[in-house]
């Protein structure tokens, strides 16, 4: 699955021009990136997930905020997450999944259906 992220994380940066920082997609790393105040909301909901659907969608969530907090300013903090959504996009229709946006990934972590 690694091949999978490398090859939508190329493509998204091809696609969006990003050229920021690129938190790995990793648990550490996306706790580490995050702004302080949002650490303990990240580890409380990491703490209470029960199966490895949800933890894909967790993940793909805090990853996008993770970069988010990571950019210098607005307009990079804009491309961040226009990268970040393009690149799980593209990770989930290479390896057969749903293509969705950030505001459906949201809802599915929050635990509300997804409209």
């Amino acid at each position: 699955m690694a091949a999978e992220w490398q090859d939508a994380i190329a493509e998204a940066q091809e696609a969006t021009g990003f050229t920021g920082e690129i938190v790995p997609r990793t648990v550490n790393a996306i706790g580490t990136a995050l702004r302080i105040d949002r650490r303990t909301e990240f580890y409380m909901e990491l703490g209470s997930l029960g199966d490895a659907d949800r933890f894909e969608a967790f993940l793909n969530h805090w990853w996008v905020q993770a970069l988010a907090d990571s950019a210098l300013d607005e307009d990079t903090r804009e491309q961040a997450i226009e990268f970040a959504d393009t690149s799980v996009s593209l990770h989930s229709r290479a390896v057969g999944g749903p293509t969705v946006a950030q505001a459906e990934i949201t809802t599915l972590v929050m635990g509300a259906e997804a409209s």
